[in-house]
């Protein structure tokens, strides 16, 4: 069974990009476009293995969804990337500091990304 990966992006292009990618490794891939659409198809999906989030949302940011995940038990071990324009020093400390797993600066490299994702996975 292929691992289920959460994009959460409120940009339609990156989500659409980032989800092609990875599809195209096996992965399978639920798509929202903010931080509460992403708990919405969190809580109602079977298992997500793995969350890539932007931080710079409407209605609920990346960092609010990141804290509100990492809230939960059954939650609290899922990888997650934060992939993000936003990358000043204090912003990637302010999203690994909150539970992120790794932060990646948009424009991130197809295969870092797949990488990154995959070596989180295990």
């Amino acid at each position: 069974m292929p691992k289920h990966i959460l994009i959460v992006d409120d940009s339609k292009t990156v989500r659409n990009l980032v989800a092609f990618i990875m599809r195209k490794e096996g992965f399978k891939v639920t798509a929202a476009e903010d931080g509460l659409d992403g708990l919405e198809k969190l809580y109602t999906d079977q298992q997500v293995d793995l969350i890539i989030t932007d931080i710079n949302m409407p209605r609920m940011d990346g960092i609010t969804f990141i804290k509100t995940v990492r809230e939960q038990d059954i939650y609290r071990d899922i990888p997650i990337v934060v992939l993000s324009t936003e990358g000043e020093e204090r912003d990637i400390h302010a999203g690994l500091s909150i539970g992120a797993n790794l932060y990646m600066v948009k424009p991130a490299q197809p295969e870092i990304m797949v990488r990154n994702v995959k070596m989180l996975l295990g």
